[in-house]
């Protein structure tokens, strides 16, 4: 079998990126060698704290966890996350305090020293906003031709958002740092809401993971029913799968059909602010193309997320 690919998890815990995380963590095609965190589905402090849970729980508390941007770039935290994943970012289900601490220094610091240590060997997956990776990239541009790959959950190309009409929350809640992602001329792919809302775990197929007991869906079956209960609120029958599909998209691409086009972020005031722009006639808009996800075999990703897990 080839060298697992290594990788640094960009993440904002939250519901769903614990749910990547076990799924990365089952599979040996990946190495993760870091976990750098984010605001986003809750303050840093939580998303921090929720890291490093997730490491303990796998019983690999080797694996370095950096706490990054507490904020934005251009404006205040708003924390709307709570709404969709509970106060505690897992499902109001009020975990033990983990008993590790985050290493010294800044996610993004972490993330340059990584990636420069072993150029052409480390991926970044980042599913949360981007101001981490806004933050790696200006400090160090050389990062650009060093990282193997960038693959992030954020965005849409067609389908609707899921904060404004337009925007997904990742995006809209740093689109400055998004900007600079999505300009930054390095192997990027999108994994947006195109191909994340696509695929849904039901309330049956949630509990074929339920019923195999592990420490993994043991963990899932207590942090999900808030979420769930989220999507049931606006008429949802089971849970959309967004950051996992990162992971898949990682383990296999393909999964998924994929487009190229220059992406660009709005960002202003209004409605529009965190909306991404995906230029398909290659209009001479600028910026250089990425990979869209716009179309992903469901069956065949869920039937890989039960086998993974089943391994715990």
């Amino acid at each position: 079998m080839p060298h697992p690919r290594k990788f640094i998890f960009d993440t904002d815990p939250g519901v769903d990126d614990a749910m990547a995380f076990l799924f990365a963590m089952a599979s040996p095609e990946l190495e993760l060698v870091g976990v750098t965190t984010v605001f986003g589905n809750g303050g840093i402090e939580t998303t921090t704290q929720n890291a490093l849970r997730l490491v303990e729980l796998v019983s690999r508390s080797d694996i370095p966890v950096t706490a990054g941007a507490a904020r934005p770039l251009l404006h205040p935290y708003v924390g709307a996350g709570a709404r969709v994943h509970g106060s505690d970012g897992l499902g109001e289900t009020r975990l033990p305090v983990p008993t590790g601490a985050p290493q010294p220094g800044h996610a993004a610091q972490f993330i340059i020293d990584t990636v420069m240590a072993d150029p052409g060997r480390i991926s970044l997956i980042a599913v949360g906003p981007l101001t981490n990776l806004a933050l790696a990239v200006s400090l160090e541009p050389r990062i650009v031709q060093a990282v193997q790959q960038v693959v992030i959950m954020g965005g849409s190309a067609l389908h609707p958002g899921n904060v404004t009409p337009v925007a997904e929350a990742n995006i809209h809640n740093d689109s400055a740092a998004a900007r600079i992602v999505f300009a930054a001329e390095w192997p990027l792919t999108m994994v947006g809401m195109d191909v994340t809302c696509a695929t849904v775990m039901s309330p049956e197929y949630l509990q074929t993971l339920f019923t195999m007991g592990n420490k993994a869906t043991d963990f899932i079956a207590k942090i999900v029913p808030f979420y769930l209960d989220f999507h049931r609120s606006r008429g949802e029958d089971g849970i959309y799968v967004h950051d996992s599909s990162a992971i898949a998209f990682a383990l296999d691409s393909s999964l998924f059909k994929v487009k190229t086009a220059p992406v660009h972020i709005c960002v202003t005031e209004g409605r529009v602010d965190g909306q991404t722009i995906a230029d398909w006639g290659d209009t001479g808009s600028g910026g250089h193309k990425v990979n869209v996800c716009m179309e992903v075999d469901s069956p065949r990703f869920l039937t890989l997320y039960r086998e993974r897990l089943a391994t715990y």
